[in-house]
């Protein structure tokens, strides 16, 4: 392709919009182009980008055995309240986009695909006989997120593959799982990307077993924390570790003190001269559930511990049958306008001790009468601990559990692990943390949507079973911006070879040259029937204006027919180390196949 042809205009200031150093490249350098709030325009250099790596994923799930196919966009909003996600989508995370056809029927534009694909397995699945099957797609997704952000990292549209698995066993989905696993892990390394595979939470997808993909970058939006003997990764949502030992509280006898501006831990224990680890912490949430109800929770925590919230939300999750409710729609920390509505006294905030009284709950419909009592593990072993006393300005010390105050019989780990904890696996081992961009994502769904949708096959007993499903998704168009967060210079994106657009750039310093253009033109044709992809920049420009495009775009080769020709030489630059040396003219084709068959070899 000749840039004088092509749709490309570069821009030399980075664009308001622009967060992140991704998003500033794609745009200045005329790969994508804002059309909406979370709406872009792939331009010709982004879809060659995409093209390749959706063809990097289509072998990768091809040698797998799974099988491509594309379904519909818009969905029915009863398969989606058939498995008890529309409320979820449209509502809790309200991210689907919903609409109402002529006819009056309730839509949504896919934010993702089970509800379909389990109606289809529903359908035309009957016996064991046909099973295992994987089923995977590369299509555009729709999801309205509440603040679009950082270009293609979080748009409302945007590329994705997902698959969907189905099996007759836990056996069958165990190796798909594994088999996906591998697949994610050649894809990865085949782009040319440094990633981290590490355990995760499954969130509002459901299902047992998940595992995230990272693409490592300090732009991340993910946290990861991981063991540098490499034994143990996890997204910090979904990451455990044994919290710091418990400093001895200095406190032998229960009392009530005065402890004045002390609302915060930190102000507390520089009051009371003793160690967070000896502070029980009192956290209160705000759990709004599918049906209605308001549940005021109380967490109690230890001093120096924060509350995992995705950890408390699933275990909130589990206890929704109790309150006749299928699912949680919002957690949140009641701000005043929220206390107004069920609070019968103001709350000593800062304050509260584990005894808080239900009388603090007024007579309210739909909210529930008593407070949800939730302990973490950390205070469990806690002696003679400090806590709120129930009365602004007031704490108690000395306090134990069975004496002072009664433990709670739901005791569970919803703590925040941090870095510099020690590892369950191994004492010796801390957790560090890095920053990350997750691009890809597998579950064990086992039977969560075909049990809600009813979709069975006949075992060889003739009896009829749940389908066990697997989910394993890639956001494409993530992934390509995810590259170029990875790998930029001062002078733009540096491409990995596999998925850059082109893999090399014949650049003309004057076009009026007749040597220097026919030398290029020679070049050009030459390389791209060798199958060296190639770009031919015969525009009107000063060699400078090309020279920087060139380095913005991220091209991995730049060739130039410049002063060199005089010895029957170009000028071969390398884009990721800037690394120059001069080639014969007849040598350049060679040289450059041979380079870019060891990197995509590996």
């Amino acid at each position: 392709m000749r840039l004088s042809q092509m749709l490309f205009v570069t821009l030399r200031e980075d664009p308001a919009e622009a967060e992140i150093p991704s998003h500033k490249l794609l745009l200045r350098a005329g790969y994508i182009r804002r059309i909406g709030s979370g709406i872009y325009a792939y331009l010709p250099l982004m879809w060659r980008v995409l093209q390749k790596v959706s063809t990097i994923v289509r072998e990768e799930m091809n040698a797998t055995g799974a099988q491509e196919c594309l379904l519909p966009q818009l969905q029915p909003a009863e398969l989606w309240k058939e498995s008890g996600r529309w409320d979820t989508y449209t509502k809790a995370e309200g991210i689907m986009f919903a609409l109402t056809d002529r006819q009056k029927r309730e839509l949504g534009l896919g934010p993702t695909h089970e509800e379909i694909i389990t109606a289809i397995a529903k359908d035309t699945i009957r016996s064991y006989r046909q099973l295992p099957l994987n089923i995977y797609q590369i299509q555009t997704k729709f999801r309205d997120e509440i603040r679009p952000r950082f270009g293609l990292m979080r748009g409302r549209e945007f590329i994705m593959k997902d698959a969907y698995s189905f099996s007759a066993d836990e056996e069958s989905l165990a190796k798909i799982y594994q088999a996906m696993d591998g697949a994610y892990r050649n894809i990865f390394t085949r782009t040319g990307l440094a990633f981290r595979a590490v355990e995760a939470d499954s969130g509002a997808i459901g299902g047992s077993a998940s595992q995230e993909f990272m693409i490592l970058a300090e732009a991340g939006e993910d946290e990861v924390l991981y063991t540098e003997d490499g034994k143990y990764a996890a997204n910090v949502e979904k990451a455990i570790s044994f919290p710091p030992d418990i400093e001895a509280s200095p406190f032998k006898k229960y009392e009530k003190r005065e402890t004045p501006g002390t609302e915060t831990i930190e102000k507390l224990c520089k009051f009371l001269k003793c160690s967070p680890t000896a502070v029980v912490k009192n956290v209160l949430y705000e759990a709004i559930y599918d049906n209605g109800t308001t549940v005021l929770v109380l967490v109690h925590i230890r001093g120096d511990q924060d509350v995992n919230e995705v950890k408390l939300q699933n275990e909130l999750v589990g206890l929704a049958p109790q309150y006749k409710a299928k699912t949680l729609l919002a957690l949140r920390v009641p701000d005043e306008s929220a206390q107004q509505k069920w609070a019968a006294n103001p709350l000593p905030l800062g304050y509260i001790a584990p005894d808080l009284s239900d009388e603090y709950i007024n007579s309210v419909k739909d909210v529930a009468s008593k407070f949800l009592r939730l302990a973490d593990k950390t205070v469990v072993d806690l002696k003679n601990f400090v806590t709120g006393a129930n009365e602004s300005g007031y704490h108690v010390v000395g306090a134990n559990w069975e004496k002072e105050f009664k433990l709670p019989k739901l005791v569970l780990d919803i703590r925040k692990a941090r870095p510099g904890d020690r590892a369950i696996h191994n004492n010796a081992q801390t957790l560090q943390s890095a920053r990350g961009i997750e691009v890809g994502h597998i579950f064990q769904l086992g039977t969560t949507y075909s049990v809600a949708m009813g979709a069975t096959y006949t075992n060889e007993q003739g009896e009829e079973m749940p389908l066990i499903m697997g989910c394993y998704g890639i956001g494409v168009s993530r992934l390509a911006q995810a590259a170029v967060e990875q790998s930029y210079d001062k002078d733009g994106i540096v491409w990995p070879v596999a998925i850059a657009p082109y893999h090399a750039i014949v650049v003309v310093p004057n076009i009026s040259d007749k040597e220097q253009m026919e030398v290029a033109q020679k070049l050009y044709n030459e390389l791209n029937i060798a199958g060296i992809e190639c770009l031919l920049d015969d525009r009107d420009e000063r060699a400078g204006v090309k020279f920087k495009d060139a380095d913005l775009i991220g091209i991995p080769y730049r060739i130039v027919t410049g002063r060199s020709l005089k010895q029957g030489k170009v000028e071969v630059v390398e884009r990721a180390s800037k690394q120059s040396q001069e080639i014969k003219i007849e040598e350049v084709v060679t040289h450059l196949k041979t380079q870019i068959n060891a990197i995509l070899k590996g």
